[in-house]
């Protein structure tokens, strides 16, 4: 292993790991140090892939209980093998990881095993997680990604048993009775529809008056009616003041928002799921100078760079929103930057998805966005029980909702709930990247039936005439 690179990648998650692929195709002597056993990053490891692998699961522990009657298929005595269900969603992240690795092998990416520290502007030293001696690494670029981790909330303590993150609540031994969600923001909705659909009671803490706050709001409110109907239980403007551990489980002591009088809430496990923060513990930012604002992200300019040179930025740690996608997109541009190519972000066509049932998909501006704006548009809108495909499946909950401008007509933003809406907002995302119209996707022609002819509909009820509602 030499060492000096053209580029070293701090971190081996969606942004790294990706960063450094791209960056090996293009011809540039490439490594990446993670400190994790494995590559992947929270996303692999502990966040998207396990969570999406529960959700899986669960939702189809749902349906045979609950839904598949409607179709002819009776049955009885249907049981949860947790510790099944639990390694098949360790079965699903080592795949994921692995094919991470084999990736590295076939584009002869250097994985060094370790803690980086950066010593001076393009030097790292890498130092083994067995405590072993420093290696000091030299590259014409340092590519910082080493991502987010939680957001701890004041006074309660998580053991990652009784008061979890979303790291234990991926793993916990039973199904509890009673779960609280401190948090409604997506990773804290996602595991609540796991454990919900398992046969906890899910009660969702949220300091603000709404879940998914910076959604569209008219999506925010579907999807807290749809999860009420599912059994979820909502205390909206509510702050944790406290928490005990007892033999009961925990106690939590809560508050309004806006003051009054407290209460407590009993549960056998908490998750505290309120945002993340980025991670540079130990990155050795200060002894470079590498500047950070008052919220800990690093500063980049439009082209990912530092204010020192050679050393750059991207994913988690920079600010923008905190999306496996975004960070990957991120690195790539990068790369290609680095390599003598034009690259860009688009960062007003960054989708967004919720994987709850159903799901929930974003992109573009909101309305709450456009008013703010004072942006002139107009709104289509069409519901999944009018689409041939859902009401066959059986999966009519939700609406698309395109927002054109009212003048040019050119897309805006495209909010989605419903079945499948986060492979249902690709299209639209599409539709922004290149500045299409909403009669652009209406005269598109989808084929029949699909639920992507909700997206059709939308876009011509935005033109006033759509054709089956």
């Amino acid at each position: 292993m030499p060492d000096t690179y053209d580029v070293i990648v701090i971190g081996g998650g969606p942004g790294g790991y990706v960063a450094a692929i791209r960056a090996a195709q293009l011809g540039l002597r490439t490594a990446c140090v993670e400190k994790r056993g494995s590559l992947g990053g929270t996303c692999l490891n502990i966040g998207c892939i396990p969570s999406k692998a529960l959700l899986q699961s669960s939702e189809k522990y749902a349906e045979a209980q609950h839904a598949l009657a409607q179709h002819g298929v009776k049955l009885a005595g249907v049981e949860l093998d947790l510790a099944t269900l639990m390694a098949r969603k360790d079965k699903v992240v080592g795949e994921n990881t692995r094919g991470v690795e084999f990736l590295f092998k076939k584009n002869k990416v250097d994985w060094v095993k370790g803690a980086a520290r950066l010593v001076a502007a393009g030097r790292v030293a890498v130092t083994p997680m067995n405590g072993g001696e420093a290696q000091e690494l030299g590259a014409r670029s340092i590519i910082i990604a080493t991502g987010s981790d939680i957001v701890p909330l004041p006074g309660v303590e998580i053991d990652e048993k009784t008061v979890v993150s979303s790291t234990g609540a991926l793993s916990l031994p039973a199904v509890p009775k009673q779960l609280v969600v401190v948090g409604g923001g997506y990773i804290g909705l996602e595991m609540g529809s796991v454990w919900r659909r398992l046969g906890s009671a899910v009660t969702v803490v949220e300091f603000l008056d709404r879940i998914t706050p910076g959604m569209d709001g008219e999506l925010s409110k579907q999807l807290q009616r749809v999860l009420a109907r599912q059994g979820f239980a909502f205390k909206l403007g509510t702050k944790v003041v406290a928490a005990e551990r007892g033999k009961d489980g925990v106690t939590l002591t809560l508050e309004p928002a806006a003051g009054g009088a407290r209460e407590e809430l009993v549960s056998d496990v908490v998750l505290v799921a309120i945002g993340r923060r980025p991670y540079t513990e130990g990155l050795g930012l200060e002894t470079v100078g590498v500047a950070a604002d008052n919220k800990g992200r690093i500063i980049v300019d439009a082209n990912f760079a530092t204010n020192v040179p050679g050393i750059y930025a991207i994913g988690d740690v920079i600010a923008g929103p905190m999306l496996a996608h975004k960070a990957s997109e991120e690195g790539v541009a990068l790369v290609e930057t680095l390599a003598g190519q034009k690259s860009h972000v688009n960062y007003g066509a960054i989708p967004a998805v919720i994987y709850t049932w159903p799901e929930v998909a974003s992109v573009g501006q909101t309305e709450e966005e456009l008013k703010a704006a004072g942006i002139a548009y107009k709104t289509g809108k069409f519901p999944f029980s009018a689409n041939a495909r859902a009401r066959a499946n059986g999966d009519t909950e939700g609406f698309v909702k395109i927002l054109a401008d009212e003048r040019s007509d050119r897309v805006l933003g495209v909010h989605i709930i419903g079945p499948d809406a986060g492979t249902l907002i690709a299209e639209a995302t599409l539709a922004l990247e290149y500045g299409a119209s909403a009669e652009d996707i209406a005269r598109t022609c989808h084929a029949h039936p699909t639920l992507n002819e909700a997206v059709k509909e939308a876009a011509l009820a935005a033109e006033g005439h759509a054709l089956h509602i």
